[in-house]
């Protein structure tokens, strides 16, 4: 923890040090020279690099936690005689054994294993994963997006799921003694989140399949929830709509403008601070920035009226980097600087629902990749997300053609 404290010290001393450079060094137009630019943007890496060593540090020391944790637990009380509670279906232990059985066999399975398998059979001849692992794959998703540990997750067991949306809250009248009592009503809409299929192929070798030291189970895991998190992320924010989710930056059913910058080229404080006030004050209390690391960066650079920077580094463990106060998310796929480019997003993401079927479905390919030793392995799953209410979320876009 020391370590860590140190190097947000650090940080924090490198970030106020590169403030100071900046208000000393720029001309009478506020602008850097080519020299004083290079020696700036040496700083600001700085604090970056710092910024990426003090995530590196706080994985590890959660690592070390982990490790060294006890591996058995003290009996404290009486044991009782109370049978343990049996777990059935897609939870139970011999489905777990049978699916990871399956999934080890070179040569087919038993009539045992398909048998305590029948009941996980995917429609498409897949085997459903046991309930274990599958809320094992949902929680790697989660850690490799932005979108949807924020965003509000729901499991249908259907294909289509209809939400009623209120698209116009009613209002109250001054009404005269013995008026009339005008129309106040709520007008509702309705959302459909359907079930986009997305899936990912995974080589193992076969001396691997057979040693029993090899974590598969894991190594599924991980490499699930790295492919396919970074397929639903891309599609969370700039899907279309066609075969996948809609994004929330997408042209149709995405987010609102609330801001179109002056230029094509860069961002000023203000269109920040318009973007902040574009939404409404009660979606602004949950409300995040999401943005690519590389309009972070111009961001940086901006002051309020007051001449404080809109943008503050995270002082301790835990924090996040903010904009005006607010915790700032960064995804590799939202667009950066360009002509018409959907470059900023703030808002309350928990508005954009995020719908998973029931059930990840993995098959087993035993000839597909027999000439290169391999067995392959299909995991798929099916999930859409939609913004419900555009309102809670508003965009600042560059000058220029509209993005789609």
């Amino acid at each position: 923890m020391s370590k860590i404290n140190e190097l947000r010290a650090q940080r924090a001393k490198s970030w106020d040090k590169a403030k100071a450079f900046l208000d000393s060094h720029r001309n009478d137009k506020g602008i850097l020279s080519p020299e004083d630019t290079k020696t700036y943007e040496a700083m600001e890496q700085e604090i970056v690099d710092l910024g990426h060593e003090i995530e590196r540090q706080e994985r590890m020391d959660a690592m070390e936690r982990e490790m060294a944790a006890p591996v058995s637990t003290p009996i404290t009380t009486k044991p009782e005689n109370k049978k343990k509670e049996e777990k059935v279906g897609r939870a139970s232990d011999s489905y777990k054994a049978a699916f990871w059985n399956q999934v080890r066999a070179k040569g087919g399975v038993s009539y045992e294993v398909r048998n305590a398998l029948s009941e996980g059979v995917d429609t498409e001849g897949g085997y459903l994963v046991p309930d274990e692992f599958e809320n094992t794959l949902v929680q790697g998703l989660e850690e490799e997006s932005c979108i949807r540990p924020n965003a509000h997750v729901f499991t249908t067991s259907n294909g289509v799921h209809k939400i009623p949306v209120v698209t116009t809250k009613g209002t109250a009248n001054w009404i005269d003694e013995g008026g009339v009592y005008g129309d106040g009503d709520d007008v509702f809409g309705q959302e459909q989140i359907d079930a986009h299929k997305v899936g990912t192929i995974i080589k193992v070798s076969e001396e691997l399949l057979n040693d029993s030291a090899f974590d598969l189970e894991k190594y599924f895991q991980e490499e699930f929830a790295r492919r396919i998190g970074a397929k639903e992320e891309e599609a969370f924010l700039v899907g279309d709509g066609s075969k996948k989710p809609t994004g929330i930056l997408s042209k149709k059913g995405g987010a609102d403008i609330g801001v179109t910058a002056a230029s094509d080229k860069a961002i000023t404080s203000d269109e920040i601070i318009d973007l902040y006030y574009s939404i409404k004050a009660p979606y602004r209390k949950n409300a995040v920035w999401v943005l690519n690391d590389a309009t972070v960066r111009a961001v940086r650079k901006l002051k309020d009226s007051n001449g404080q920077y809109l943008w503050q580094p995270a002082l301790h463990e835990g924090e996040h980097e903010t904009l005006m106060g607010k915790k700032i998310l960064t995804s590799p796929y939202v667009p950066e600087i360009a002509s018409g480019a959907k470059v900023v997003m703030f808002g309350d993401l928990s508005y954009y629902w995020i719908g998973d079927r029931q059930g990840i479905t993995f098959k087993r390919l035993n000839e597909r990749y027999a000439d290169y030793g391999q067995v392959g392995f299909l995991a798929s799953k099916r999930v859409d997300g939609k913004l419900i209410l555009p309102e809670a979320i508003k965009v600042l876009q560059m000058k220029g053609t509209a993005a789609g």
